[in-house]
């Protein structure tokens, strides 16, 4: 039987922190952490799309098309390497939970400048959605404001115990330990 490992990605504007877990939700495991990129290094534009340059929104209906190809592609480049990664090896995923700033529809934003933050949040959480869809990964989409009490219903414990758990994934996983990266985690340890 085949162990199971799930993701947990806080989503940002072109690129995506994300922890692996495995073990069960009783006794989390951490795996590994990484950088997903969703955006193209070499096509700045990629990481805000709906942009056209500081505070200006982008209305350039082709030009979007083009720079969300490109995202597209991007996550699903990225997700099939991180599903490749070594340490992932001989481990099956099947869930992700996927940490959002905000889920709002960007039609309901009146100001363009907020409406471009808007589309681009809603973008590359849909592409990260859709690759990993696409290798058979069911998501769970989660808002970054109610994570802790979600995550406190979804694993039955209190908020003190999952912080100090996700805490003790620090060491195990190197290098600093940012609240996107908790996030991520708490994410990968709901879906487990």
């Amino acid at each position: 039987m085949p162990v199971k490992v799930s993701l947990g990605f806080r989503v940002k504007s072109g690129f995506a922190i994300a922890v692996a877990l495995t073990g069960t939700a009783a006794a989390p495991v951490a795996l590994a952490r990484r950088i997903v990129l969703l955006s193209d290094p070499d096509v700045a534009e990629t990481k805000q799309p709906y942009h056209d340059g500081f505070g200006t929104a982008q209305e350039d209906l082709n030009v979007i098309a083009r720079l969300t190809k490109i995202v597209a592609a991007c996550a699903t480049h990225s997700i099939a390497d991180l599903l490749a990664d070594p340490r992932l090896e001989g481990r099956t995923c099947r869930a992700a939970g996927l940490v959002v700033g905000s889920v709002i529809d960007p039609a309901a934003v009146g100001n363009p400048h907020i409406r471009a933050h808007a589309s681009e949040g809603r973008l590359f959480r849909t592409v990260l959605e859709d690759a990993l869809r696409a290798r058979g990964v069911t998501c769970t989409i989660l808002v970054e404001k109610s994570l802790g009490t979600r995550a406190s219903k979804a694993l039955g414990c209190a908020a003190s115990k999952i912080k100090k758990t996700v805490v003790g994934f620090g060491p195990v996983l190197h290098g600093p330990w940012r609240a996107e990266v908790k996030a991520a985690a708490t994410a990968a340890w709901m879906v487990l």
